[in-house]
């Protein structure tokens, strides 16, 4: 049985319970990728083209900051990340996490929650920053979606 970890940024808290429930499920560790300098409700205003995170998904190559990254990464197989889909792709700040840590040989899934839109390109961008990895297309998931549901879909990798 491969050693999981379940890692994940939530801006609202929505992907955050999401996230608790699946590794809750499969008995994975956890951990909240979160912003050196937390996001406000005027930061995550999508309509405001000026706003924090609208500048943040406009520029492919930004980069923010988080405040902790995981030490200890070589100890899981397969590691579980989980965001809110912005502009129908992960966050820059998952693009951040991907970047900071060794997933070689490890299975990536990504998971989502979303207003909407699906997982985008999630998957391909997240593959093309994490060399070595083996990065799946992940899934998006309603807000509502069960435990079991959850479990039953981690299966196939644990």
């Amino acid at each position: 049985m491969s050693k999981s970890l379940v890692a994940y940024f939530s801006a609202s808290g929505v992907t955050k319970r999401l996230a608790e429930r699946l590794a809750d499920e499969i008995g994975a560790d956890i951990f909240e990728i979160q912003a050196e300098t937390p996001y406000t409700d005027a930061d995550l205003d999508w309509q405001d083209r000026d706003s924090r995170s609208s500048i943040e998904m406009n520029d492919r190559s930004c980069r923010p900051a988080i405040r902790t990254k995981i030490t200890d990464m070589e100890q899981y197989d397969v590691v579980f990340v989980g965001f809110p889909i912005w502009w129908y792709r992960e966050p820059s700040i998952i693009d951040t996490f991907m970047e900071s840590c060794d997933f070689s040989g490890k299975t990536v899934i990504p998971f989502a929650t979303s207003g909407g839109s699906g997982m985008g390109s999630s998957g391909r961008n997240m593959a093309a920053l994490a060399s070595g990895a083996k990065v799946l297309d992940g899934k998006c998931f309603p807000v509502n979606v069960s435990g079991r549901e959850l479990a039953d879909w981690a299966a196939k990798w644990l």
